[in-house]
C-alpha cells in the first residue's frame, strides 16, 4: 500500500463528531487563564502540567481533567477555548463539528450556564462567518452526577434550547449505567433535543443496548466493546447506528495496548457506520488530522478507507439531508484526482 501523508488526510473534509470542548484545553492556554483569572494551579510549569497528562485510566484523566476546567471562569474564557479549537479544525480541514459540553463542571463551581454556553456559541458563530466551519453544540450530562442534577442542568438550558442541538452522556462510565438517566433523556426529547450517548468504552456492551433502547439515542460515542456481542453487531449493521470512535483516545485510556490492535478496520468491515474522532485531544496527544494519520499507519488503512470514514462522519452527523449530500459530493470532488 502506498504510503498516506498527512498533506494528503488534510485534503479530505472531515466532520467531528465526538469532541469534548473541556478536553481541548492545552496546557498554554491552561495556564494564560489561570494567570488572567488569578487562579492558582497545582502545577508550577508548563512542563509539570504535560507530565500530570500521563495518566493511566479514565478516572486518572477525568482527575486531572476537572482540575484544568477551574481555569474556566468568564465568557472570554469559553470564547477563547472554542476559538482555538476551531483554529485546530481549520488547519486540520474539518467543515463541520458537533461539540460536547459539560455545563455541570462549571456550574458546580459557580459558574452560570449563560457565560459557559454565550462564549461558546460567539465563538461558533464566528468561526462559521469566518473560517466556514458549521457546528452543533451537544450539552452533556454528568454521569458521576445524580439524575437530579442532570434535571437541574436541562432545566438551566432550556432556554438556550435553540443554540442546543442533542443532549449525550459522559464522564465515569463504570457503575453509572443509561438507565440512571432513562427519565431526563425522555424529558430532553419532549423539549425536542436529540440524543446520543457514551457507551462501551469501559462499560460492557449492555450498556449500549441500555443507551439504545432506553435513551433512544441516535449515536453511540466509543462503542468499541460492541464487537463482544455479535447480537448487537448485526443490529448496529442493520439499524446504520453511527459508532463516534476515538482511536487515540482508547490508546491513552489502555482500553487498546497497541494502535494496532484496535478494532476500528473490524467495524468498518462488519458493515458499521464508524467514524474517527478526537475525544480530549488536548489530553489524548491528537486532534482530529493526527487520529486519521496514526490509524492510517498502524491499520494499514487505504485511502479508501480514509474516504469512507470521511463520508460517514457526515451521514452520521445532523445536519440537514441536503447538507450531508453536498458535503458528500465536495468528499468526490477534493479526491477525484488522488490516486
Amino acid at each position: 500500500m502506498n504510503f498516506i501523508s498527512r498533506s494528503q488526510i488534510k485534503k479530505l473534509p472531515k466532520a467531528e463528531l465526538h469532541l469534548h470542548i473541556e478536553g481541548s484545553l492545552g496546557p498554554e492556554l491552561m495556564m494564560k487563564l489561570a494567570k488572567r483569572n488569578k487562579i492558582k494551579l497545582k502545577y508550577q510549569s508548563l512542563d509539570d502540567i504535560r507530565a500530570a497528562y500521563q495518566f493511566s485510566n479514565l478516572q486518572s484523566f477525568l482527575d486531572i481533567y476537572y482540575e484544568g476546567a477551574q481555569v474556566l471562569v468568564c465568557e472570554e474564557d469559553f470564547f477563547d477555548l472554542t476559538w482555538e479549537y476551531l483554529l485546530r479544525c481549520k488547519e486540520d480541514n474539518v467543515v463541520h463539528a458537533e461539540i460536547f459540553f459539560d455545563p455541570q463542571t462549571h456550574t458546580e463551581r459557580g459558574v452560570s450556564f449563560n457565560t459557559v454556553i454565550t462564549g461558546m456559541k460567539r465563538a461558533l458563530d464566528q468561526g462559521n462567518r469566518e473560517l466556514g466551519i458549521s457546528s452543533y453544540l451537544i450539552m452533556c450530562f454528568l454521569r458521576h452526577l445524580p439524575e437530579t442534577s442532570a434535571f437541574k442542568t436541562l432545566e438551566e438550558a432550556l432556554p438556550f434550547k435553540s443554540w442546543i442541538k442533542a443532549v449525550g452522556l459522559d464522564s465515569s462510565e463504570l457503575g453509572h449505567p443509561p438507565s440512571k438517566f432513562a427519565r431526563v433523556f425522555e424529558a430532553a426529547r419532549e423539549h425536542g433535543l436529540l440524543a446520543v450517548a457514551h457507551a462501551g468504552e469501559e462499560g460492557p456492551p449492555e450498556y449500549i443496548w441500555e443507551a439504545l433502547e432506553l435513551l433512544k439515542v441516535r449515536r453511540i460515542d466509543h462503542g468499541v466493546r460492541s464487537m463482544e456481542d455479535p447480537k448487537l453487531i448485526q443490529y448496529l449493521q442493520q439499524k446504520q447506528i453511527p459508532l463516534t470512535v476515538c482511536p487515540l483516545s482508547n490508546l491513552k485510556l489502555k482500553v487498546f495496548k497497541d494502535l494496532r490492535d484496535h478494532n476500528l478496520k473490524k467495524l468498518m468491515n462488519a458493515g458499521i457506520l464508524v467514524m474517527i474522532n478526537s475525544d480530549d485531544p488536548a489530553y489524548f496527544g491528537g486532534y482530529l488530522g493526527d487520529n486519521y494519520f496514526e490509524c492510517a499507519k498502524a491499520l494499514a488503512l487505504s485511502w479508501e478507507d480514509l474516504k469512507t470514514l470521511a463520508r460517514n462522519s457526515f451521514s452520521a452527523s445532523f445536519l440537514p439531508d441536503d447538507e450531508k449530500t453536498r458535503m458528500l459530493n465536495l468528499i468526490e470532488r477534493t479526491c477525484s484526482d488522488h490516486m
